[in-house]
């Protein structure tokens, strides 16, 4: 998969490197209690060493082939992260996560970092099914795959532990035969 994808003018995806794990860190502080809410991981992200930890195994896997890891960004500015939880070539199944900077949120920006990722999942590493996976009370997260036409595939009951409390996920999917790239022109 290409390192950048082009979207607008205003708006790229880059695989972040090791190297850019200050500006990672920092947008993930600033934005504490707002990814707090639906993201596990906040709490353990306490130092720029600890986002470079977590970007150098990013990076490996883009390397490798085997999971990508986009850094959103929007006027130049990082605003998020999108990315694949890996690529089962066997049987052709990725998901998809992603998180924006409270400050880059309700602009479409995600959705339209969303169909572009699955685009190039059915195009350029010839994946048969994308899910996504959004907890059943995050109404913001969820509007994506449903203004993309995915399919709500169910929810998994008690499927993630999030700092206190389990939340249910709800699970989104498309097939690359039923994905029209033509929704990247109606962005």
């Amino acid at each position: 998969m290409n390192p950048t994808i082009s979207i607008s003018p205003t708006l790229s995806l880059r695989v972040l490197r090791p190297q850019e794990a200050g500006t990672l860190y920092h947008l993930v502080d600033r934005n504490r209690e707002h990814l707090r809410e639906w993201l596990p991981w906040v709490d353990t992200t306490r130092s720029p060493a600890d986002s470079r930890q977590f970007l150098e195994m990013s990076h490996g896997a883009f390397q490798k082939g085997t999971g990508i890891n986009y850094g959103i960004r929007v006027n130049g500015n990082l605003a998020g992260l999108i990315g694949f939880h890996g690529f089962d070539r066997v049987h052709r199944v990725t998901s998809l996560g992603y998180w924006l900077g409270k400050e880059f949120c309700g602009n479409g920006t995600m959705c339209m970092a969303v169909a572009h990722c699955i685009d190039a999942a059915f195009k350029e590493e010839n994946m048969n099914r994308l899910y996504i996976r959004c907890a059943v009370e995050n109404a913001r997260s969820s509007r994506i795959p449903q203004k993309l036409g995915l399919t709500h595939e169910g929810t998994q009951r008690q499927a993630e532990y999030l700092y206190d409390h389990f939340v249910d996920l709800d699970v989104y999917s498309v097939l690359a035969e039923e994905w029209d790239s033509s929704i990247l022109g109606r962005l």
